[in-house]
């Protein structure tokens, strides 16, 4: 027969391993669970590391498209700009030749002639009474009360220019 200290002690022995069994189901349970939550976990920052270098390439492209457009519309206005210097410096470099060229007119055997006609051309416009004085540079200037007719050769070059007008492009223009 047992003792009932015995009885007790193999009463508790079972409890104690229904007890270690139960804790050791439990703990495999929570390690199992523990694995599922970090793999879904782990998925859910794989799938987000992933969206996150989706939408970095996105932006870079979309930043590096504005970089180029503006990129490319600088350059286009830089082009423009150097384009427009050097017009205006093939325009001002005919304005000079033909100003010179007028002025060439002055020491000429037919300057006498030309300048009697601009002091005519002068009187017509203001009148007989105008004061017509010839001027340095060549040409006539006259007055007449109020008005002024300038007939210098730098003026009449300068009109024969605006006359011209966006022809003298063609000059240049490829």
């Amino acid at each position: 027969m047992t003792t009932p200290a015995a009885d007790q002690a193999d009463a508790l022995a079972t409890v104690r391993a229904e007890l270690l069994r139960s804790a050791r189901a439990d703990a495999e349970a929570l390690i199992v669970q523990a694995a599922r939550d970090a793999e879904t976990v782990l998925e859910r920052a794989r799938n987000e590391a992933e969206e996150i270098v989706e939408q970095a390439h996105r932006e870079g492209a979309a930043e590096g498209t504005a970089a180029g457009a503006a990129e490319l519309l600088r350059a286009r206005r830089n082009a423009r700009a150097c384009e427009q210097a050097t017009r205006r410096e093939a325009y001002e470099e005919l304005r000079r030749q033909v100003t010179e060229r007028f002025r060439a007119l002055r020491y000429t055997a037919d300057y006498p002639g030309l300048r009697d006609r601009l002091e005519r051309r002068a009187r017509q416009l203001l009148g007989p009474d105008a004061t017509v004085a010839e001027q340095p540079g060549g040409g006539v200037i006259a007055h007449a009360t109020s008005r002024r007719a300038d007939f210098t050769l730098d003026a009449l070059a300068a009109r024969a220019l605006d006359r011209l007008g966006a022809d003298t492009e063609a000059l240049w223009a490829p």
